[in-house]
């Protein structure tokens, strides 16, 4: 998207170790008057990470100092966060509200995916450069869309008491694959604070060799193997640009979760995690 528009993306990679959190210091490395644009996504799709307020504000004071950068901040998980985690909205930093573009939408927390219902709030001249284009892009968010985008709104506040039950199974389902995942050898774990994906580090299995099937050379290998032995779907971390890891939604139930999970494990059983080179 950001090639199309003309622009130039610079990808800041991060690191399991940090829970995928994005450092000041590397932001500043990279940044220039030529940037135009940061995205944050928090919580994370595909970590699952939680960027807290102290953090978001080391970043906001970087921003400061370029005054044509801009922030488009994704927060459609906003209402799936797990104790003791806090959201904090981008914009509502001090400097930032007339500096910020908040993404957002149903898809997520009311579970609305198919509606096809999110929204932008921003300054009023963005808002209208954005329906410029959107009007001739989609037309609008059909009338019965924004009906039950209107039901989910009177739910309350963070949808209230459905959301509320929504996200304690969720954080029920959370728990037991982190336990789960910690007991397979070799596989390092981000503890998500915020959505429903884990993001798991399965380097050290690969090029292990599995009889029938081949070399574990990457992500994708990996994902194939677990598809083809285990009957289980994850996506390969290439296509989230780390290729070490590999994402689990947890937006099913839990009696699939731990079906699931028995099958991965038994499917694991097959590779041996190659001896570290010291």
């Amino acid at each position: 998207m950001a090639r199309l528009a003309g622009a130039t993306p610079v990808i800041l990679p991060t690191s399991i170790s940090d829970n995928f959190l994005l450092k000041p210091e590397s932001l500043a490395s990279v940044i220039t008057e030529k940037s135009r644009l940061l995205i944050l996504c928090s919580p994370s799709n595909p970590t699952g990470s939680v960027y807290p307020k102290e953090l978001l504000e080391e970043i906001a004071a970087i921003v400061k100092k370029y005054p044509r950068l801009l922030v488009l901040s994704d927060e459609i998980y906003e209402h799936i966060i797990y104790h003791p985690a806090k959201h904090t909205s981008f914009a509502a930093l001090p400097g930032m509200y007339d500096r910020t573009l908040t993404v957002n939408g149903f898809s997520k927390a009311f579970a609305m995916t198919g509606w096809r219902l999110g929204y932008l709030a921003a300054p009023k001249h963005f808002v209208s450069a954005c329906g410029k284009i959107q009007s001739q892009y989609t037309s609008g968010a059909s009338s019965i869309s924004q009906k039950a985008g209107l039901a989910a709104l009177n739910l309350g506040y963070a949808g209230g008491e459905a959301v509320s039950t929504m996200v304690k199974a969720f954080q029920e389902r959370r728990d037991y694959l982190v336990r789960s995942f910690r007991e397979l050898p070799g596989v390092k774990i981000s503890e998500p604070q915020g959505a429903f994906y884990l993001f798991l580090d399965f380097s050290s299995y690969y090029g292990s060799e599995v009889e029938g099937f081949g070399t574990i050379k990457d992500s994708e290998t990996l994902c194939m193997f677990l598809l083809e032995k285990a009957q289980v779907a994850l996506v390969p971390g290439d296509a989230f640009g780390d290729d070490k890891g590999v994402r689990i939604s947890y937006a099913a139930a839990l009696s699939t979760l731990q079906s699931a999970m028995e099958k991965i494990k038994d499917a694991m059983s097959l590779l041996k995690a190659p001896a570290a080179v010291q």
